[in-house]
């Protein structure tokens, strides 16, 4: 498992005077930086090699400005060319938001998936959530 600790800014809190429902989404994208890496390890957009195919965010409870929030990522599924991020926000002991995040090993020259390198599968395999 990744685990990254955000305090959440006043700019992301909306009118009700919690998180906006915006936000999540971006936080999670923030908690799958360590897995990029994975694949591209100085981030180089030259050398990008992902897709994000589908996202999916169920919000449980508010989020709250002024206490720290933890980004939970796990890698859910592992295929040959695909993998699914199962993702939380963590604030006060409760979870405040899930979500899943389809991502694509990516060939931008042939526009098509391909096969995750073995030396990086073997490297999510160590973040699998257990079944």
């Amino acid at each position: 498992m990744f685990s990254q600790q955000f305090a959440p800014r006043f700019m992301e809190t909306d009118a009700l005077g919690h998180i906006n429902n915006t936000v999540i989404p971006v936080w999670f994208e923030e908690g799958r930086t360590p897995i990029f890496e994975l694949f591209v390890p100085q981030l180089d957009l030259s050398r990008w090699n992902l897709i994000l195919a589908s996202i999916q965010v169920d919000f449980l409870a508010q989020t709250y400005y002024g206490k720290p929030i933890t980004v939970e990522t796990r890698i859910a599924r592992l295929g040959s060319s695909s993998f699914d991020v199962e993702q939380q926000v963590v604030q006060d002991g409760q979870v405040t938001a899930r979500g899943k995040a389809v991502m694509v090993h990516f060939d931008y020259q042939s526009n098509r998936s391909a096969p995750i390198p073995e030396s990086i599968r073997q490297q999510l395999e160590a973040h699998l959530a257990p079944q």
